[in-house]
């Protein structure tokens, strides 16, 4: 526990270290025990400060940035607002291109922490030239200075997680972790993770969570890109149109795929049932934990952790908008909860 006078230098000290916490009553009819890897509790709200700290701070050693360079990024919202976080720190220009399903709580947040924004259609393969992949690359040739990230197909990604939430995990458990249960865009932080803890027991059994509309769970069972898994969802930071070299396949023993409408339904639940504000993605795995404990996968003996990679501020425009929810045909007899706990006083 930290000291009551504990000051730190600037709020780059307070990234990692993050809590796990029990959950109690969402997993009450469960076999085992499951612990949330909240990652809302960094300084950016979510997993990614890990990443943009570490590896900005790897450029650095390495001479790739120097005082006064750009930095250009691809993201779906949460890297980026970790970028400009660690730029402004730092002294570093912040340009972003961000996919247009990436909520407007988002884009307006990098546009806050000084960001330069470019929302690219998110609807387009990778290699179209308005997608956000290519937008970066262009803005990285046209900008004198500038250093590209590119965290889907950089090992430092992976780097990061294996050197903080992997042995966090690990050490919080003390080692009596069974199972992982991760969402899995970039891939970074499910890789990086899972390699630690298989290093410390190779039992450890690690789940990713995949979207349906993204082609992760089938390559990862055929090392087969099928473009016909491809289709629009809604779900931001979850899945991929192509493959992020920043996944290590051969460490996840296996993928879930979950649907928008229940993870939007879940992450709700989470708030209601455990006290835990948390982002559309910790929903998703939240979702295949429930997807998983139906299909028989835990027992007695289970010590389960699950990632939530982010704060739940960043989607009030989405899934805990009635309005959103409703227009994307989320609300029905089963699920019309919450426009009837609102009452007007007039």
């Amino acid at each position: 526990m930290a000291q009551k006078n504990q000051v730190f230098d600037n709020v780059l000290d307070l990234v990692g270290n993050t809590p796990l916490i029990k959950l109690n009553t969402i997993t009450a009819p469960f076999k085992g025990e499951f612990y949330a890897k909240v990652e809302a509790f960094n300084p950016g709200h979510s997993s990614k400060d890990r990443v943009a700290l570490y590896i900005i701070e790897q450029a650095e050693k390495q001479g790739i940035l120097k005082p006064g360079d750009t930095i250009i990024e691809t993201t779906s919202g949460n890297t980026g607002f970790s970028i400009a976080m660690v730029s402004i720190i730092k002294g570093y220009e912040c340009i972003l291109a961000v996919s247009s399903k990436s909520s407007p709580d988002k884009i307006d947040m990098l546009k806050t922490m000084g960001a330069k924004v470019y929302v690219c259609p998110a609807h387009v393969s990778a290699d179209d030239p308005r997608s956000y992949y290519e937008v970066a690359k262009r803005l990285h040739e046209e900008t004198k200075g500038s250093v590209y990230i590119n965290q889907y197909f950089n090992q430092l990604n992976i780097d990061a997680h294996y050197n903080s939430t992997g042995p966090e995990i690990w050490e919080q458990t003390e080692g009596e972790i069974t199972h992982l249960v991760a969402c899995s865009g970039t891939g970074g932080t499910i890789s990086g993770t899972a390699k630690y803890l298989k290093e410390q027991n190779p039992n450890v059994k690690v789940i990713g969570v995949d979207a349906f509309g993204s082609v992760i769970k089938k390559y990862h069972e055929t090392r087969e890109f099928d473009e016909k898994e491809i289709y629009p969802y809604r779900i931001e930071g979850l899945g991929k149109n192509l493959i992020p070299t920043a996944t290590d396949f051969d460490v996840i023993d296996s993928f879930v795929k979950v649907t928008d409408e229940e993870s939007a339904h879940t992450a709700r639940e989470i708030a209601r049932t455990e006290g835990l504000f948390v982002g559309y993605t910790s929903g998703a795995a939240m979702q295949a934990i429930k997807q998983l404990e139906e299909a028989g996968e835990f027992d007695k003996n289970s010590k389960v952790v699950v990632l939530f990679p982010d704060h739940g501020s960043r989607y009030m425009s989405k899934i805990y908008s009635d309005k959103w929810m409703t227009d994307q045909g989320f609300f029905d007899s089963k699920n019309k909860e919450a426009a009837e706990t609102i009452q007007y006083i007039k």
